[in-house]
């Protein structure tokens, strides 16, 4: 039997519409008129493919993966990054990033509802997935074959979230939990007060600039004592910024356990006869704590040995609050449904982090101490529609728009460094500096779209699609910093080793003893604005070609502009830059389906695709990661990079909810971007740069299976055992030969690309092992289900190193997972305890560089074990 199409009658009408479209035209129609008038229809033996094949994997020609709503409660995973992780090929970076295949983020989009999303985070344009929580989402599809519907920006694959659908009856769900961290939880910590509402990760105020700062940065003058500002403006302003309650480090001798809350409800209801209008909404909240101890190294090889630059011990405590809604409602009938969508997702980090150790540049042992708090926001709303048209849905109309902003809020960074001067530690605010920093990001998608699909009146079946679509995304980017230096060049010996609160008090402020000094764009442009504009159009055609075989051919047009424009804080004047990318493509795709035997298909995959720079990456801007306190600067000269991508894949459903899938790939990449690390001055930065090309191939194997052990005891009852596994295997090769070049950040002219690109090395980001593997027990009567959950990623290149130096690596490794759910009745409700707990293995976090058994750790940390329990209750 063929698959049904994706606006096809139900699977349970199809038999007797394919039984009638093999035989011969006389007798099908006698078959159609008897079934018309209730007659009993005698019909020859008809052979039926596909009963164990899911519907979604039914209704796509692509290669794909799915993770629906009980995958979810199953790894009880907290939010949509977590759960792709599970998924055939995908692995997690920095907490937040999916790569597919291996691949870096910038070779996957992600879309909310078929829409795209902006990024509150300062280095990518892509959306981090740790913004949604898994109470928002209904499903995830991992697409990994192209095809023309989806955007052209697709390399290793496109995720699409799908948020809770209106529901069919009324529901009442509230949920409570805590939990910890084995290096955290009852342990010392690092903290700074703050204000009064951080728990709740909403600033109440504290953090907002002075108004006489406000008012010194409206004069478009760098705020510096001269012609602007004289000395009683420098000492008003100083003084106003100076909060000790942002900057003094506390040790806090038991760190909070975890925390959360939340609800979901939803209800629908029929208004008229036919239509039915439905709402759903969810809301939970999140406060959670981790210290990090490790070491942060700073190297540089000669030969087999290595000196270090620097070499620091450090610990930092972050704790994360998260507030996220959405609030779903829509109209429906049989035919036309119509809904509105909204997420609001407000997730802050609140950190302090200090680190000491030798600083052999320096000639000295240093102490830096820092404080952070980075608010990011993001609001999406959106609004789509389905109509059906003809007696077997034979014209469906598809539309869709959507505004979303994410905003991300970075005010009072500060950084402050002591020298150790005979076993006491001094800030003489000239040898060793402080700063305070503001900064801010704001980042804007507006979207839509229309698709089309029509069932064409031919014998086979055939559904030709085709839609446009369009795509604006503004971004807008400042900082502004500010040091107290020693007026005269030096401190008084005394003042040295105060407190830092004593030293940076309104007296000393007043006395003249240090003054307020802006240093924006002491180190790259202080702002800049970005643009992305897409135009797109696609026309596809989907059908049975042959009995038994599928195919789809579509192509895809699209016309972008891209510019990342630097500007001077000061003048508002533009800085000079690279001209705009404008580039139009023309992207084929083509995939074929085969159903050769019971429930076993075989799909075979070709498409030209394209990967565009983030913004960050082109933005000739300083950038200073906390989670790894490593320094960035985009690169202008960054162009798009192109693939080519090939897949081929066995598919065998041989039970329900059982399967076994194997494929192959093969991506050819050119001009692929990678980070880099590069050094100006003594400041060692990461950037980043097209290589020439890369090749990307390999295999995957996904399968499940279930078992009914023969235990007739009482107390197993119906549970069942079930294995789950996955495993990616991919060899990359970056090609750089002798006259190829690079255009790295900070040189004129192109130079030699094997200065930065080693040639034959594996591609930036790409693990050549993943696999994953979960054995569970369940049971439905009693709603018990209890998995662990094994996940292994091999070792990466986090980014080139230095010209002659090794790269930097990064070494995932292998987790341990357990999660447990158990369903019971609570007086009249049905309640749901749970228990999960991540990393029981203790893998440590792990970058490096090594070369002949020396090795530097670039940051290298234990996180522990993290534990949390949880309690909803249905009503």
């Amino acid at each position: 039997m063929s698959k049904p199409s994706r606006i096809g009658p139900p699977r349970s009408s199809l038999c007797l519409a394919v039984a009638a479209a093999l035989a011969p035209p006389a007798w099908a129609q006698a078959t159609t008129d008897q079934a018309a008038s209730g007659q009993a229809v005698q019909l020859d033996s008809v052979q039926v493919r596909g009963e164990f094949i899911p519907e979604p994997m039914q209704q796509t020609a692509e290669v794909a993966s799915f993770v629906t709503r009980e995958d979810l409660q199953r790894t009880g995973d907290s939010d949509a990054a977590q759960a792709l992780t599970r998924v055939s090929g995908l692995s997690l970076v920095g907490e937040k990033f999916v790569y597919v295949r291996g691949l870096g983020e910038r070779y996957s989009s992600a879309l909310f509802n078929g829409s795209p999303l902006p990024s509150p985070e300062p280095l990518q344009r892509v959306v981090p997935l740790d913004l949604f929580p898994s109470e928002v989402l209904q499903s995830v599809t991992v697409q990994k074959t192209y095809s023309a519907r989806y955007p052209g920006e697709f390399g290793g694959g496109v995720i699409d979230l799908q948020g809770l659908t209106v529901p069919k009856e009324g529901f009442l769900k509230l949920s409570i939990g805590t939990g910890g961290n084995s290096a955290t939880t009852g342990e010392k910590g690092l903290t700074y007060y703050g204000g009064d509402d951080d728990w709740w990760g909403y600033d109440d105020g504290t953090r907002k600039m002075s108004p006489e700062l406000r008012q010194a940065l409206a004069t478009g003058r760098r705020v510096d004592l001269g012609a602007d500002f004289d000395r009683a403006d420098i000492r008003t302003i100083g003084r106003s910024i100076n909060d000790p309650n942002l900057y003094l480090l506390q040790q806090k001798d038991s760190i909070d356990p975890d925390f959360s809350f939340g609800g979901s409800a939803g209800n629908s209801m029929e208004i008229q006869d036919g239509v039915e209008l439905g709402f759903v909404a969810v809301a939970n909240f999140s406060n959670q704590w981790r210290t990090r101890i490790g070491q942060q190294q700073d190297g540089y090889f000669t030969g087999d040995s290595v000196e270090f630059n620097s070499s620091y011990d450090f610990v930092s405590t972050r704790n994360n609050a998260r507030v996220n809604a959405m609030f779903g409602a829509g109209l429906k009938t049989d035919r036309h449904q119509i809904g509105f969508t909204t997420l609001y997702v407000h997730d802050t980090l609140k950190q302090t982090r200090s680190r000491s150790g030798v600083d052999n540049l320096a000639g000295f042992q240093v102490r830096d101490d820092y404080t952070e708090w980075f608010e990011r926001t993001l609001v999406n709303n959106q609004v789509s529609g389905t109509h059906r048209f003809g007696e077997y849905d034979d014209l469906t109309v598809e539309w869709r728009g959507a505004v979303s902003r994410a905003n991300r809020e970075s005010p009072y960074e500060t950084g402050i460094s002591y020298e150790n001067v005979e076993g006491y530690w001094s800030h003489d605010a000239s040898r060793v500096q402080n700063y305070i920093r503001f900064g801010e990001v704001e980042d804007e998608v507006a979207s839509g779209g229309v698709d089309l699909k029509w069932r064409l009146p031919t014998e086979r079946e055939f559904v030709l699609s085709g839609g446009a679509s369009y795509s604006d995304n503004d971004r807008s980017a400042w900082q502004r910093e500010f040091r107290f230096l020693a007026l005269d060049g030096a401190l008084p010996f005394y003042n040295r080793y105060q407190r830092i609160d004593y030293l940076f008090s309104d007296y000393n402020l007043s006395q003249d003893l240090l003054r307020l000094r802006e240093t924006t764009g002491n180190t790259g442009a202080a702002a800049y604005d970005a643009t992305l504009k897409v135009r797109a159009a696609y026309l596809q055609l989907e059908g049975e070609v042959v009995p038994m075989v599928r195919a789809s051919l579509g192509v895809r047009y699209e016309d972008a502009t891209q510019a990342v424009h630097p500007y001077d804080i000061f003048t508002g004047q533009r800085i000079e830059s690279p001209a705009p990318l404008e580039e139009d493509y023309l992207l084929p795709a083509a995939t074929v389906t085969w159903n050769f035997a019971d429930n076993q298909q075989l799909r075979f995959g070709v498409s030209e695709t394209i990967a565009r720079p983030q913004f960050r990456e082109m933005a000739p801007q300083q950038y200073n990661d906390p989670d790894n306190d490593r320094l960035f600067y985009g690169n202008p000269n960054l162009v798009d990079s192109k693939l080519r991508n090939f897949d081929l894949r066995y598919e065998w459903f041989f039970g329900a909810g059982e399967y076994l899938t194997a494929g192959l790939f093969h991506k050819e990449i050119d001009r692929p971007i990678e980070a880099n690390v590069n050094e100006a001055g003594g400041v060692v930065f990461q950037s980043f740069v097209n290589a020439p090309s890369a090749t990307v191939q390999g295999f995957e194997f996904d399968a499940k299976k279930y078992f009914d052990l023969p235990i007739q005891a009482a107390w197993w009852g119906d549970n069942r055992l079930y294995v789950a596994g996955n495993y990616t295997w991919s060899d990359s090769k970056v090609k750089a030969g002798e006259s190829d070049t690079v255009h790295p950040y900070g040189y004129a002219t192109p130079i030699p690309a094997r200065l930065f690109v080693r040639d034959g090395s594996q591609l930036q980001g790409q693990s050549e092992h993943i696999a994953n593997l979960q054995l569970g027990i369940e049971s439905a009567s009693s709603g018990f289900q209890a998995t662990l959950v094994a996940n292994h990623v091999s070792e990466r290149i986090l980014a080139r190193g230095r010209p002659g130096q090794p790269d930097y690596m990064e070494k995932p490794g292998t987790t341990l997972d357990l999660v447990v759910r158990k369903g019971f009745d609570l007086w009249d409700r049905r309640g749901t305890l749970a228990f999960t707990a991540r990393n029981l293995l203790e893998t440590d976090h792990e970058e490096y560089q090594e070369r002949g058994g020396r090795r530097v750790d670039v940051y290298t940390y234990e996180p522990g074990v993290s534990y949390s329990v949880s309690l909803s209750v249905d009503f």
